[in-house]
């Protein structure tokens, strides 16, 4: 017997009167042949529901396992092989998938022992004797490399935990050759296996920073993607002790514990999915406990008194990414109902901490903002009125333990409190402003001859200005109070918070220019000084935050975005800020680049609707005459000029929480403005665009995701994409380009990716092979049919450079498609440009395919005429194609041949080949040549 190849379904005789399990897997295996491995999955799955018998059984868990090993799942495949043998432990072609799924596993040992089994059956197997020899020599690799790294492992160790040792050079490169070991997993079993971890403690308690750094690094490489590992360390190093690091003064090593801590997260809730499997598949104790004790130590740490502002915050910063669902589609929000019954206390002990004073929690400018972006994580993640109604209890209860009975000082508590939630849940603080005497101390306190009550105060009256259910409120009795406090107080704190209520008010008509709030001329004074405090260096950054935050409401006033646009050292004031370690001011920067770049959402009102609205005395928006495109396109080249796009680069990569999905989609808006114009985009990719827009097309918001997306695509159709995105970023293009091809997508949308993909397809086969994985290909074909006669184009020439692909050949070649149908008429179509590139596909795809070229005639009775107008084209390039596509056909058959010598094709070919020297003269008179060698013309035929 002979094994056919590692990823070939096996065939079965035909009985009579076969089941439809038969049927399936026939229509598996077909589905297997064009490379549909979802499909073929999809036919063996539903045969093995329809009462299979344990042979068709075996068969289909082996052909299932071919499937998830082409589908890289390796899992999957050893799981299936295994069922496979399950049914027959002899079956030579299951053990050999399950040897291969084992090898890409890194379980040498067991896949050798699948290998020596399928050479005891069948000795003479030669594909089996060299996937044992091949595999021999990598356990033997392994074998030499971990015995050779024992005495490094213990060498490193030694040089590092040597009192003695003076040498700091010394120890600092064994340090590092510890972390670089540690990144393969080879390298991290060696240390785990060598008394790793409980060394890895010793160099902890030195407290010595280098030391520190250098086994909080190392435990990441032992417990990245390891279950059971994760579980060992934890229980040896403690998980108190592990969160404790967080804690300390020293940032290196609190971010490098952050680091760790998510790494043991993600390990953590990989075994939960999956069901308490560890990477060698050992049972171990239950990982969700583990989860909940490492959660529960993160919420304790958030109150413990001596415990650094920035490990404050890491821990906040780990809550928001680990406790939350990552989509409403998983039902199980259990663990944030956990963390609410548990820590909400906590969290908003945190959100109502004030800075200063001391005997609080040591907070940093962003630890205020952390606390209400878990917050609102929190409350977005619950499912129910039930859970929401609770929510709002505990805030409630906790609110009122402070503001009743605790003195003024529990009433700032409280007030802050419900700042924090108004910049989080404002559902939750709007409730929290309700409660009895809440506003009107806030109101008392904003007279207050104490700085740090007004600021509260005043902070309070700001936030709770933006929303709905108390704006009204607050514009009949808090404007003057601000106005009061403005123009009287001596505090340039206070000023500016009253300033920004001010402004916050004062732009309660968004871009409406007819509903102003101030007089004519008020707002342009609020921003000037604005960009007065802006500028003023002298002032702390926390401070100046809020001078952007007034311009971020100021600027939907056009006149303020020419000033502030106009005002260069504001513009470079804003990007040194934003870069700043304020990081809370990142919303209202990229809020006021959305306003200056009219990146926000707008639509022209219908003119019939605007006729019916004036009839009807309905208020219409107006647009103000300074938003016009022209000026827009103004205010963008400034801000290139101005340095925008190393700003909003520098945004992007910050890791503080405050980089939120609504703020993300702000600087998705923005970036796609400024690619709007053609020759603006080589100043967006020399500043780092490209790469700044990647990781924004592939997490945030759908609407931010797409802009993203859109801005890409622009990028890519207008630039060298091998320039644009250097390296392997190129291939992290494809998925975002492909995602503006759905149907919810604009037709602007849609042709901008079928271009830029066509670029991409030209460049390389393995970028193809990356279009192709994105399951592109049906929905390129799909656009190929699309009215617009520019997509249908596009997609027309994405296809043409796809086609360079076997994979897509195949697809052409299958039987019963009209792909080729398809390509044949469009090159007989009017549009010039549709003609070239469907012409251009129909060459590659008879060069690469001569069985297409007996096709042809087959697929419309006009193709003849088709042929012979291409070569009479005075476009020479559609010339060159179709004398191409006839020369292909001459080549493929003689048949093929008498038919077009036999038509005016002979005639035509005869002209062009006594035509000026070049392309198309050459394969005119190859043609001819063809045509005699076949003896279908005459020498002298062709002098006719």
């Amino acid at each position: 017997m002979t094994v056919s190849g590692p990823g070939t379904p096996e065939p079965r005789p035909v009985v009579p009167g076969a089941s439809s399990v038969e049927q399936l897997r026939k229509e598996g295996n077909e589905l297997f042949k064009c490379r549909d491995y979802e499909g073929a999955l999809s036919a063996y799955t539903q045969a093995l529901g329809l009462g299979a018998t344990p042979q068709d059984q075996a068969i289909l868990h082996r052909n299932l396992a071919a499937c998830h090993l082409k589908l890289e799942d390796y899992d999957k495949a050893e799981t299936e092989a295994s069922k496979a043998i399950e049914k027959d432990g002899g079956d030579v072609k299951a053990l050999y998938r399950r040897s291969q799924a084992l090898e890409k596993l890194g379980r040498l040992d067991q896949a050798v022992l699948d290998l020596q089994r399928c050479v005891s059956l069948e000795p003479k197997n030669k594909v089996f004797q060299e996937a044992l020899r091949s595999i021999g020599g990598q356990i033997q690799e392994k074998v030499r490399y971990m015995s050779s790294t024992d005495a490094k492992v213990e060498q490193m160790f030694q040089i590092l935990l040597d009192p003695e040792e003076k040498g700091t050079e010394k120890k600092q490169k064994a340090s590092q050759n510890l972390v670089v070991l540690a990144r393969e997993d080879a390298g991290a079993e060696k240390i785990f296996r060598s008394n790793g971890v409980q060394l890895l403690q010793r160099l902890l308690d030195t407290g010595e920073t280098d030391l520190m750094l250098a086994a909080l690094r190392t435990l990441v490489g032992i417990c990245s993607e390891h279950q059971s590992r994760t579980v060992a360390t934890l229980s040896v190093l403690g998980t108190r002790r592990v969160v404790s690091i967080l804690g300390v003064e020293n940032q290196a090593v609190s971010l490098a514990a952050c680091h760790l801590l998510q790494v043991i997260f993600d390990a953590l809730k990989e075994g939960v999915k999956k069901g308490f499997r560890g990477k060698e598949g050992a049972i171990i104790v239950d990982p969700a406990r583990e989860l909940k004790v490492l959660i529960n130590n993160l919420l304790e740490l958030l109150t413990e008194v001596g415990v650094s502002g920035q490990g404050r915050d890491n821990a906040l910063t780990l809550l928001i990414k680990i406790v939350p669902r990552k989509s409403p589609k998983d039902p199980n929000n259990s663990l944030t109902l956990w963390v609410i019954d548990q820590g909400l206390k906590k969290i908003l002990e945190v959100g109502g901490s004030l800075q200063d004073p001391p005997g609080e929690l040591a907070v940093t400018a962003n630890s205020r903002m952390s606390a209400s972006i878990l917050l609102s994580k929190l409350f977005d993640d619950l499912k129910c009125d039930a859970e929401r109604e609770n929510f709002h209890r505990l805030c409630e209860n906790y609110i009122k333990s402070w503001f009743e009975g605790q003195g003024l000082a529990g009433k700032l508590r409280a007030i802050q409190t419900v700042s924090c939630l108004l910049q989080g849940p404002c559902d939750a603080g709007n409730r929290a402003l309700e409660l009895s005497g809440v506003m009107e101390s806030v109101i008392a306190l904003c007279a207050s001859e104490q700085e740090e009550e007004q600021l509260v105060a005043v902070e309070a009256l700001i936030h709770a200005a933006g929303k709905a259910k108390r704006a009204s409120f607050i514009t009949a009795n808090g404007v003057s109070l601000l106005k009061d406090l403005y123009k009287r107080s001596e505090k340039d704190s206070i000023r500016i918070r009253a300033l920004v209520g001010l402004c916050k008010l004062g732009s309660a008509g968004g871009t409406d220019f007819s509903m102003k709030q101030f007089a004519e001329g008020s707002t342009l004074k609020l921003a000037k000084q604005c960009r007065k405090w802006l500028c003023n260096d002298q002032i702390d950054a926390g401070t100046r935050r809020w001078a952007v935050e007034g311009l971020a409401y100021l600027t939907f006033d056009a006149d303020v975005k020419e000033e502030f646009v106009a005002d260069e050292a504001a513009l470079k004031a804003l990007f040194q800020l934003s870069r700043s370690e304020e990081r809370s001011v990142l919303f209202a920067v990229a809020s006021a680049l959305v306003n200056c770049t009219n990146s926000y959402d707008y639509e022209e009102p219908d003119p019939k609707m605007v006729e019916l609205a004036k009839y009807a005395k309905q208020h219409l928006p107006e647009q103000h005459p300074k938003d016009k495109p022209s000026f827009v396109r103004a205010r963008v080249k400034k801000l290139l000029a101005a340095g925008v796009v190393s700003a909003m680069t520098c945004m992007v990569k910050t890791e503080s929480p405050v980089l939120t999905n609504s703020c993300r989609e702000l600087l998705c808006r923005v970036f796609l403005a400024l690619v709007e114009e053609v020759e603006d985009r080589g100043t967006v990719v020399a500043q780092g665009g490209g790469k700044a827009l990647l990781p924004l097309a592939l997490e945030g918001t759908e609407v931010g995701q797409t802009k993203a997306a859109q801005a890409l695509a622009k990028l890519t159709i207008t630039s060298n994409p091998e320039m644009t995105f250097p390296g392997e970023r190129i291939y992290e293009v494809v998925r975002p380009l492909v995602s503006l091809l759905h149907l919810n997508c604009s037709g602007l949308q849609n042709f901008e990716a079928l271009m830029a993909l066509t670029n991409l397809a030209g460049i390389s086969e393995r970028l193809r092979q990356k279009i192709l994985k994105e399951k592109a290909v049906p929905m390129i074909e799909g656009y190929m049919f699309e009215e617009h006669e520019m997509i249908r184009r596009a997609a027309t020439e994405c296809m043409c450079n796809l086609a360079m692909s076997k994979e897509v050949q195949d697809l052409f070649e299958a039987q019963g498609n009209d792909r080729l149908k398809l390509l044949v008429l469009y090159s007989g179509e009017d549009d010039e440009l549709l003609r070239r590139a469907a012409a251009g596909g129909l060459a590659m795809l008879t060069s690469m395919r001569p069985s297409l070229c007996s096709r042809i005639p087959q697929v419309t009775t006009h193709w003849l005429e088709i042929l012979q107008a291409l070569l009479l084209s005075p476009n020479q390039e559609l010339q060159h194609r179709g004398v191409v596509v006839v020369l292909n056909m001459v080549d493929a058959s003689k048949e093929i041949a008498s038919t077009l010598m036999e038509s005016e094709v002979l005639e035509i070919l005869s002209v062009l080949a006594k035509g000026e020297e070049g392309p198309v003269t050459r394969a005119a008179a190859a043609c001819l040549g063809k045509s005699m060698e076949y003896g279908l013309i005459q020498p002298n035929q062709d002098k006719k």
